[in-house]
C-alpha cells in the first residue's frame, strides 16, 4: 500500500486503451453493471445482459457467471487461507468477480502498508479509500483475508495487474528493514506458496512482483529492506513440502474454509501450510 489514498487503477469511470495503461473501472462499472442487471428485470433477460457485454467489449467468458444461476455458491465469512481471519473490506475496494473463470490467476503483487497492521483494516473498510489488497500479514504472522480471491482487488493500480494478481500487504514501513520479521516472512511464504501451487504458476520474479513493478504505478514497496532471496527461499522451500490433502469447503463450489473468529487486530490462529479451503 505504501501510501494512504485512492491510488487503484480500477477505480473511476475514465477508461483508457491498454497501450497507454490498463483500462479505468469502478465505481461507474458497478453502476453500469447495475443498469445492465436490471435488464433481467422481465423476460430476455439473459439476451439482454448479454448484449449488453458484449456491446462493452467483454468476452463471453468474461460475463457468462454474472447471468442468473451461474454464479458458484458462496458462504459467508469463508477463506481461502487456512487459519486466515476473516475480515471484510469495504465492496467499494473490490469488484466482485469469478475468478479463476472469468480471469486467470498469474501472479502475487507484495505490498508494504507504511503503517501498522490496524491502519490497513482500517482503510481497507473505507470506502473512500477505494483501493485494498487480499490479505494483510501482521509482524507476528497472522493473516486477515479481506477479499476473496474469487474477486478482483483494487491494490495493483493497473487493471490487468489486479484482474490477474492476488494482493497481499504486509505490516511495516519499507525504510525500516526491522519491519520484516522472521514470522511475518515465513507466513506470507506460506501464503504465497499455496497461491502459487493452487493456480499453477512458478514461484520466480516474474510472477511474484513487488507493487513497485506494476507497471504504471508510482510507488516503491516493498522497498530495498524487503529481501527477495530469501522469501522466494521460503516459498519454494513451501512448495518442496508434501502436500497434505485440503479440507472440503464449508459449502458447495467456492464456499472456502470458515475463518477463525475474533477481534481485528488482535492475535488469532496461525496459518496452516496448506492454502485452499475450497476446489475451485
Amino acid at each position: 500500500m505504501e501510501r494512504m489514498g485512492k491510488r487503484d487503477g480500477d477505480r473511476g469511470g475514465e477508461i483508457t486503451g491498454k497501450d497507454g495503461g490498463e483500462q479505468r473501472e469502478g465505481r461507474g462499472a458497478a453502476s453500469g453493471l447495475t443498469r445492465r442487471r436490471a435488464l433481467w428485470i422481465g423476460g430476455g433477460g439473459a439476451v439482454a445482459a448479454g448484449v449488453a457485454a458484449l456491446a462493452a467489449g467483454g468476452e463471453p467468458a468474461r460475463w457468462w457467471w454474472r447471468l442468473p444461476g451461474n454464479e458458484k455458491p458462496r458462504t459467508a465469512g469463508a477463506v481461502d487461507f487456512r487459519g486466515a481471519q476473516w475480515i471484510a473490506a469495504s465492496p467499494e475496494n473490490y469488484r466482485r468477480a469469478d475468478r479463476p473463470a472469468d480471469y486467470g490467476i498469474d501472479r502475487v503483487v507484495i505490498h508494504v502498508v507504511q503503517g501498522s497492521y490496524a491502519t490497513a483494516l482500517d482503510v481497507f473498510q473505507d470506502p473512500d479509500h477505494e483501493a485494498a489488497a487480499h490479505y494483510v500479514v501482521r509482524k507476528d504472522g497472522h493473516v486477515a483475508q479481506m477479499i476473496r480471491e474469487l474477486d478482483v482487488a483494487f491494490h495493483a493500480g493497473n487493471r490487468g495487474y489486479n484482474e490477474r494478481s492476488v494482493g497481499i500487504e504486509h505490516e511495516g514501513y519499507v525504510d525500516r528493514p526491522e519491519s520484516f520479521t522472521t514470522a511475518m516472512y515465513a507466513s506470507s511464504a506460506r501464503l504465497t506458496a499455496g497461491i502459487c501451487r493452487h493456480y499453477g504458476f512458478p514461484a520466480d520474479r516474474e510472477h511474484i512482483v513487488g507493487h513497485r513493478e506494476v507497471p504504471g504505478t508510482d510507488h516503491t514497496d516493498p522497498g530495498k529492506h524487503w529481501d527477495w532471496d530469501r522469501y522466494l527461499g521460503l516459498v519454494r522451500a513451501e512448495l518442496r513440502r508434501p502436500v497434505r490433502k485440503p479440507p472440503r469447503a464449508a459449502g458447495k463450489g467456492n464456499g472456502g474454509t470458515q475463518a477463525p473468529t475474533g477481534t481485528p487486530g488482535a492475535p488469532g490462529a496461525t496459518p496452516a501450510p496448506e492454502h485452499r479451503g475450497a476446489t475451485r
